[in-house]
């Protein structure tokens, strides 16, 4: 009989013992149970508890802030109105494109401040338009997709956030280093590739970087890749013999396959009015399609993009909000003029 209840309290104890074992696995140090089920991944920029104002907060806080010491007035009188236009001017919009839009709202006859804000909102979602803001990639395989900018505006980022949308599409892209005039620019962009898992396809340094581009496309297609993202040398637009180049690169990944479907600028949104005649002189070398506009979290500057898609009526299409792999956004005007105007 003692023997048979020494049994029992022996195997009690294995029994609690495996227990706490088991919980002590289950949790962490802090008490937390540690193997939970991995959430599914996020949208790309769709962060629990931040806003596009948020990130804007530059943009929104020097032109709401302008415009709320606007809207305090109460009266609708000439210095109300000049308030308004100089916030417009502050944030970058432009000169003409502010005197429009000011003289829109006023023409409107609101009868209060909460109705001009109202109607500025309107305007500058009409400044804006319902230009078509997706990328469109076309029905053959793979889609092309060329990359251009000045040096320094966040291009090659910008390439490895875009095949990050990618991914996250269901689309698997391939990367073509054809900044061959860079030592770095292919490292760069493969270390891109390796955290991604995307393949990269380059040449030697100083290698013709149409010849590159074409091999990319060509490699992709071989594989099977659904696009192709195409790196270029950064550029000034005012080295005509580099712009050159952009128009061979389009010209020889024309001439045996499809068109190529965008052709997309980076632009340095710290850069203001200045990026303005970027737009216009890479339009002329390549047929810019979209804007890449990086850096918007940076800048007070954030109604350059009402001045960038007057110029030529290029849309923006993405925004760059931050530096991590998720911060770059498909551009939306209604969100974005809300952010603008969140402060105010």
């Amino acid at each position: 009989m003692e023997t048979l209840q020494i049994i029992l309290v022996i195997a009690a104890l294995v029994v609690v013992a495996g227990l706490g074992w088991y919980l002590a696995r289950r949790r962490g140090t802090a008490g937390e149970v540690v193997d939970r089920p991995v959430p599914e991944a996020r949208r790309p920029g769709a962060r629990p508890g931040t806003k596009l104002a948020d990130r804007l907060s530059r943009t929104s806080e020097s032109l709401g802030g302008a415009l709320r010491g606007v809207f305090a007035r109460g009266t609708l009188d000439t210095e109300f109105w000049e308030g308004m236009e100089e916030a417009l001017v502050g944030a970058d919009v432009g000169v003409a494109a502010a005197g429009e839009i000011m003289a829109g709202v006023r023409e409107a006859r609101p009868e209060d401040a909460t109705s001009a804000r109202m109607l500025l909102r309107r305007q500058l979602l009409d400044e804006m338009g319902d230009r078509p803001r997706q990328l469109m990639l076309g029905n053959t395989k793979p889609a092309v997709v060329m990359v251009v900018g000045v040096n320094g505006a966040g291009k090659t980022t910008s390439i490895a956030k875009l095949a990050r949308l990618m991914q996250v599409e269901g689309r698997v892209p391939l990367l073509g280093a054809a900044d061959t005039f860079r030592a770095a620019a292919e490292a760069q962009l493969r270390t891109w590739g390796d955290r991604l898992g995307v393949d990269v396809v380059g040449g030697q340094e100083g290698a013709d970087p149409a010849a590159v581009a074409f091999d990319a496309v060509a490699a992709a297609r071989s594989r099977g890749r659904d696009v192709v993202f195409v790196d270029t040398a950064g550029r000034l637009q005012s080295k005509h013999n580099l712009m050159a180049e952009l128009t061979k690169i389009r010209r020889v990944l024309e001439r045996d396959a499809d068109p190529v479907d965008e052709v997309l600028l980076a632009l340095d949104a710290t850069a203001g009015q200045n990026g303005i005649a970027q737009v216009e002189e890479f339009a002329r070398a390549v047929g810019v399609t979209g804007i890449v506009l990086t850096k918007l979290d940076g800048t007070a500057r954030g109604g350059v993009v009402v001045a960038v898609e007057r110029s030529l009526g290029v849309p923006v299409k993405y925004i760059g909000v931050g530096e991590g792999m998720d911060d770059l956004l498909p551009f939306e005007p209604a969100d974005f003029v809300e952010a603008l105007l969140a402060d105010a």
